[in-house]
């Protein structure tokens, strides 16, 4: 793995080689199927030794009741060999069948996991990680893995049983041509290894390439409304037919060194059967060799060609799959800098405080936040107030976890956010973000996704608190899909619909960052007066750039560089504190207030 993540993501880099462990490491899926493995690896050994022995019936046919003009002998040999041909194609049957339904069971548990990972792992990892890289890894990555174990890892097994089973018996029929099917063996091993080496360097480079144009892709659709109103979709196109061009360009070198691989490998075995025609028919004119055997030995002989030259493909697959493999263990192996505590209060009530906390971004080395202390007790307000960059987004993300402090520690009720469980710290604690991410689903379903079981009615209380109710006018209400990230609304209807799903979950702890920033002035007025109410019961922190969404708090928390360097009433701050009147200067609220302060 790439000492740091964030560089594995923007293209090719310097990879470690792809070896077998990483493919090892993935047994544990295998083993809840090792029953249908097991018949699946039977059905196709069974299904080997059939295919030998139907040259050799063939052989008994062709040298006893054919060469002795034995009619009657013919049709018992003739339905021996038809049954045999009955029979592996059942065994046939059997072994995909069994295939299909463990191989894929493993890819959706592969899937599952993969999937759960992620959800695991912090904002810290998220935020180095392209988004394409990622959807690569789920989607890509674990469907090469699907192919070698449903159909590489098995056919290697049983190619190399069924060349190595036939060869003994084609060694034992006529040792000399036996010899020369042996002897095809050592190219075919050289080429193998030679083949590996390139082979594996330049899958990675295929694999990360479509990582990064799957990134472009998404960022492409996602945001689609900037580019158009830029006018840049040229310059967007430009840079995908760039990335596309480097992908077909590295993808046509794979092509090209699978194709002479293979081309080398199908000569060899086809090489090696001219030689077999050649010399088993001196061999049947000398009278060493009967019809019979020559036929059974070049049956056999063919029936070697598909598993020698299915090896290029399987070996490529099996490149494959081990890069695949690799780079699906790089998410697997992220340990998550967050881990969930125990501790569970059924009786929380919401009492907020900052502890002399300090807090760096994770892989930044910057630090944003030194020494914060702040009190917020059960019930009451506080406006987090200060210039851009000042840190009151990395304040709020520390409450429910997002991040983790650097120092100090934030505690709910006394106890540290960090020894709460997961699962009930994000129960205590309700999110609603400037930027709102809304989920291609309905409006009743981005509503209810902090809290499932909400009733109707409650639903509709949130959509009063938020103003929200422009919902009801979408052509199905409520059930309205909404179409990816809510792109079918506007600003500020996606904001009061993220605004309306923080409300249901009825927190204890209430965190507003920068919420109605998209708000035309009667729209907010009318949702700060429904919010006073909902934060009269809970505890709030509200991230604030205007006077009119700091009178909804008790009072006022001054962030500066970092710390918190004033904490008192609104009205207090304006008289005394130049630098929280600069910023809310060009607030026309906070104007009228400053001439009522000033006479």
């Amino acid at each position: 793995m790439p000492d740091d993540p964030a560089t594995a993501t923007h293209g090719p880099t310097a990879h470690p080689p792809a070896s077998v462990t990483s493919l090892w490491r993935l047994r544990s899926y295998l083993r809840p199927h090792v029953w249908s493995l097991t018949v699946m690896l039977v059905a196709s050994m069974a299904g080997v030794g059939v295919s030998i022995m139907i040259p050799l019936r063939i052989k008994a046919l062709i040298d006893g009741p054919i060469a002795h003009h034995d009619h009657g002998g013919v049709l018992p040999l003739g339905l021996s060999v038809l049954g045999l041909g009955i029979l592996e194609a059942v065994l046939i049957w059997w072994r995909r069948w069994t295939q299909s339904n463990a191989v894929l069971s493993v890819e959706t548990s592969m899937r599952r996991d993969l999937y759960d990972r992620l959800q695991e792992l912090p904002m810290s990892f998220h935020s180095q990680w392209q988004s394409g890289q990622l959807l690569s890894r789920a989607t890509t990555d674990l469907s090469a893995i699907r192919r070698f174990s449903g159909f590489g890892m098995l056919f290697l097994l049983v190619n190399i049983t069924q060349v190595t089973v036939t060869t003994i018996v084609l060694l034992n029929m006529y040792w000399p041509l036996g010899l020369v099917v042996a002897a095809t063996a050592a190219p075919i091993v050289w080429l193998s290894m030679r083949f590996e080496k390139a082979y594996v360097v330049v899958s990675r480079r295929v694999q990360d390439q479509q990582g990064d144009l799957a990134t472009l892709a998404e960022e492409g659709a996602v945001g689609i409304r900037v580019i158009k109103s830029f006018g840049r979709s040229g310059h967007v196109a430009r840079q995908y037919d760039d990335a596309a061009r480097r992908l077909w360009e590295t993808s046509i070198t794979k092509v090209k060194l699978s194709a002479k691989f293979w081309t080398f490998l199908e000569m060899i075995p086809n090489f090696a059967v001219v030689v077999v025609l050649l010399l088993g028919a001196i061999g049947v004119g000398r009278g060493q060799l009967t019809p019979g055997e020559l036929v059974a030995f070049i049956t056999l002989m063919l029936s070697l060609v598909w598993p020698v030259a299915s090896l290029g493909v399987i070996l490529a697959m099996a490149q494959e799959a081990m890069t695949a493999a690799a780079r699906v263990l790089e998410i697997f192996d992220m340990a998550p800098d967050i881990v969930s505590g125990t501790t569970v209060s059924p009786t929380a009530r919401g009492h907020l405080r900052f502890e002399h906390v300090d807090f760096t971004f994770p892989g930044s080395g910057a630090q944003v936040l030194r020494d914060v202390n702040l009190d917020v007790a059960p019930g009451e307000t506080v406006a987090l107030v200060g210039a851009t960059g000042s840190g009151k987004t990395a304040l709020t993300s520390l409450v429910p976890r997002l991040y983790d402090v650097s120092g100090g520690r934030v505690t709910i009720d006394g106890v540290d956010v960090r020894d709460y469980s997961l699962k009930e710290l994000r129960s205590l604690v309700a999110t609603a973000f400037e930027e709102p991410t809304l989920f291609s689903m309905s409006a009743r379903e981005n509503l209810t996704l902090g809290r499932a079981d909400a009733t109707d009615e409650e639903v509709e209380e949130a959509l009063d608190v938020a103003q929200a109710g422009f919902v009801h006018d979408l052509p199905w209400g409520l059930d309205t899909r909404i179409g990816e990230q809510g792109m079918s609304l506007s600003g500020g209807q996606r904001q009061r619909l993220a605004l309306a799903r923080a409300v249901l979950a009825q927190p204890k702890v209430l965190v507003l960052d920068d919420t109605l920033s998209a708000l035309d002035i009667h729209t907010e007025k009318l949702v700060e007066e429904a919010l006073r109410r909902v934060l009269a019961a809970t505890t709030g922190l509200v991230v604030a750039h205007r006077a009119s969404t700091v009178l909804l708090a008790d009072k006022v928390a001054l962030l500066e560089h970092g710390t918190i360097t004033h904490v008192g009433q609104h009205r207090e701050l304006l008289a005394t504190v130049p630098a929280y009147r600069e910023l809310l200067a060009a607030d026309a609220d906070a104007d009228d207030e400053l001439d009522e302060v000033s006479a």
